[in-house]
C-alpha cells in the first residue's frame, strides 16, 4: 500500500510547509534573498535532535566530497543541505510530496547548494531510484509512513551499490496501542505500521542487509519530545501571529500527541545501519 500526497497532510507537521516564509520573514530574510544552511536550521529539521542527529549519520556512514548519497523523505531539505555542507558529498533528495519537494529545490537555491543536492519528487517504492548505485542512503522519521516493509527495504537495497550502506532513524513498538492511540497513530501522525525494534532488524536482514547494528534510541526521544512539546507552548503566542490559529493548533495537537505517546511508552525509537552485500 503506498501513501497519497494528499494523505500525508493529514499530519499537521506537513502541511502549510510555506510557514516557513513566515518564519524567514520575522527575521527580516525576504523570498529573494540568499541564505545560509544555519537561517534554515531552527526550522528545517523535521526529526529528532535535528543537524545533531545528521551528524551522527555523516560520522557512521564516513561521508565525504565521493559520496553519492540518496536519502528518502527529505522533506524541505534540511538533513540533505546539512549533509552536503559537512562532508561535500552529493545528495538525491526524494520526497514525495511536491509542495515540499518545490519549496526545498528553491531553500537549496538559495544556500547555493543545487550543484551538490537534486531534489527529486518521486516515491521510493515506484522503482525510480533502482539501478542507481547510491553509495550510502538515509531516512529520518520516515518510513513510518510506508507499512509495505518488505517492499521498501528492498526498493533501498536496490538503491545502493554493493557494500552501499544504510542509515535509518524510525518509530518503533515498545507497547500494543490502544484503540483510541491507533486513531491518532493512523490519521494524525501517519503510521498505519509499527513494528517493535526486534521486527525492524529481523525485516532489514530477510531484505537482504548484513552487517545490521541497532540503537534504541526510545529514552533520547521521550525526553526530545516532551522538550519540543514543552517550548512549541512558550513558543504558541508568536506561532499565532505568525501563522495564525489554525496551523498553531494543528501543530499543538501534532507536538502533544508525539509526546504523549512517547510518554506512555507505545512508542519505541530506533536508529540503525547496515550493508548491502
Amino acid at each position: 500500500m503506498k501513501v497519497s500526497p494528499a494523505a500525508m497532510k493529514s499530519m499537521k507537521l506537513y502541511d502549510q510547509i510555506e510557514r516557513i516564509h513566515n518564519e524567514l520573514h520575522a527575521l527580516g530574510i525576504d523570498r529573494e534573498s540568499p541564505l545560509a544552511p544555519e537561517d534554515l536550521t531552527p526550522f528545517d529539521q523535521f526529526h529528532y535532535h535535528g543537524t545533531a542527529a545528521v551528524d551522527e549519520a555523516v560520522a557512521e556512514l564516513g561521508l565525504d566530497s565521493y559520496s553519492r548519497v540518496l536519502e528518502v523523505g527529505s522533506g524541505i531539505g534540511g538533513p540533505a543541505r546539512h549533509v552536503t555542507e559537512r562532508a561535500g558529498c552529493h545528495v538525491t533528495a526524494l520526497e514525495l510530496q511536491p509542495d515540499l519537494s518545490e519549496t526545498a529545490e528553491e531553500l537549496t537555491g538559495r544556500c547555493g547548494l543545487a550543484k551538490n543536492i537534486d531534489h527529486v519528487c518521486g516515491d521510493i517504492l515506484d522503482g525510480g531510484m533502482a539501478g542507481r548505485d547510491f553509495d550510502s542512503l538515509i531516512s529520518f522519521l520516515v518510513f513510518l509512513h510506508i507499512p509495505d516493509r518488505m517492499d521498501l527495504f528492498g526498493a533501498c537495497l536496490n538503491a545502493l551499490k554493493p557494500g552501499g550502506r544504510i542509515y535509518i532513524e524510525d518509530l518503533t513498538r515498545n507497547a500494543e496501542p490502544s484503540e483510541a492511540e491507533w486513531e491518532d497513530l493512523r490519521g494524525k501522525i501517519m503510521c498505519p505500521y509499527l513494528p517493535t525494534h526486534e521486527d525492524y532488524v529481523s525485516q532489514l536482514r530477510e531484505a537482504g542487509f548484513e552487517n545490521i547494528h541497532a540503537q534504541d534510541m526510545s529514552a533520547s526521544w521521550t525526553a526530545f519530545t516532551a522538550e519540543r512539546y514543552q517550548a512549541f507552548l512558550v513558543r504558541r503566542p508568536l506561532s499565532v501571529e505568525l501563522h495564525g490559529e489554525e496551523v498553531t493548533g494543528g501543530l499543538e495537537e501534532f507536538y502533544r500527541i508525539a509526546c504523549n505517546l512517547f510518554d506512555r511508552q507505545v512508542f519505541g525509537g530506533i536508529r540503525v545501519w547496515g550493508t548491502k552485500p
